[in-house]
């Protein structure tokens, strides 16, 4: 394999009913990161029918070229068109990198895709970055240079394990949502628009979908939520959520939790953060009766300011908050839940 006929950060821009999923967009932002790092452009793949009038949205958040595949097969996520328009476009354009969101599309699509083309695919990675690799050279090893490094936790979160793909092209990765960041949306910006065809031949593999049903979720987005009060199985029982519902009403947030809180029935897997949840990034999260374990953590640690209340003063959850209150949650959280009421009532009779 001739590695240096690769160029260019690619991303699998996801689109649903003509709508560009948020991941596409925190994607562009990190391949902009590593384009600068690489001296290379941005590319985005756009999938489906009548979708070429997405193409602005992308330039707008970093894209520099658009391939468009457009076609009636695409209406529809189906495995098989799917996998043969990205695969034809990587044989065809040759990129270095290719990121996917780690969605039920993109956990489908990304590890057919990298089969076919017979290269690596690290799942669910926590940090990208151009580096060397191997990052510690034994006697009488190659060094390589700009390589993807691909971080993510590993052994269920008890490690954190940095992959390369050096000796295969192109290098692969997905991302959750929430993980990375979106640019600043640069209004009016416009892509090269490339219209590709890669012919599709249905086979025994094309699945025929007879309908698509669309379930109504009352369940709010916990990932896009600015404030976030968490619970964990320190709370005790389901009917104690109720007072972080009274804490997030207050401050206009929403009610997040742990895993052991959905273990034990408390709460709804959509509300699950971490590793085997959701990544969230609010300016502010509440930890209340949340232990601390890397599995959550790792879903969390980026948020702008930690608060975590816990009996237990030695919880790992302090080592990562800005601010703790050791001490009886049912007893600390009706009395700050007061306190902020409070606040905001005078706020409303000075205004």
């Amino acid at each position: 394999m001739a590695l240096e006929e690769y160029k260019g950060v690619y991303v699998f821009a996801q689109q649903v009913d003509g709508k560009i999923s948020n991941i596409s967009f925190e994607l562009l932002g990190k391949a902009t990161d590593l384009a600068k790092d690489l001296n290379t452009e941005v590319t985005a793949m756009l999938l489906g029918k009548d979708v070429k009038g997405l193409a602005d949205q992308l330039a707008e958040y970093g894209a520099d070229k658009v391939i468009v595949v457009d076609d009636p097969e695409l209406e529809v996520y189906r495995t098989e068109p799917y996998a043969h328009a990205v695969c034809s476009i990587i044989k065809e354009f040759k990129p270095d990198i290719v990121l996917y969101g780690a969605t039920a599309i993109g956990r489908d699509l990304a590890p057919r895709c990298s089969a076919r083309v017979h290269t690596g695919l690290t799942a669910d990675c926590t940090v990208l970055e151009i580096g060397d690799f191997p990052l510690t050279v034994a006697e009488g090893q190659e060094q390589k240079h700009g390589q993807l490094l691909m971080t993510r936790p590993a052994f269920g979160g008890n490690t954190i394990a940095t992959i390369a793909c050096p000796d295969h092209r192109p290098q692969m990765a997905t991302v959750r949502p929430g993980v990375m960041q979106k640019i600043d949306k640069k209004a009016g910006a416009k892509a090269e628009v490339i219209e590709f065809n890669p012919g599709f031949t249905k086979n025994n593999c094309y699945v025929e979908v007879e309908k698509v049903v669309k379930m109504v979720n009352d369940t709010v987005d916990i990932s896009a939520a600015k404030v976030l009060v968490s619970g964990g199985r320190g709370v005790g029982s389901k009917e104690n959520f109720a007072l972080l519902q009274d804490l997030a009403d207050a401050l206009g947030g929403v009610v997040s939790c742990s895993r052991a809180a959905v273990d034990s029935g408390w709460c709804d897997k959509d509300q699950q953060v971490g590793q085997t949840g959701k990544t969230v990034r609010p300016h502010l999260y509440f930890a209340i009766g949340i232990s601390g374990a890397i599995q959550h953590v790792a879903g969390m640690e980026e948020s702008d300011i930690i608060i975590a209340i816990n009996k237990d003063a030695s919880a790992p959850i302090f080592d990562v908050a800005d601010y703790g209150i050791v001490g009886d949650l049912n007893k600390i959280v009706p009395l700050l839940t007061d306190k902020i009421k409070k606040a905001q009532e005078e706020k409303n009779q000075t205004a």
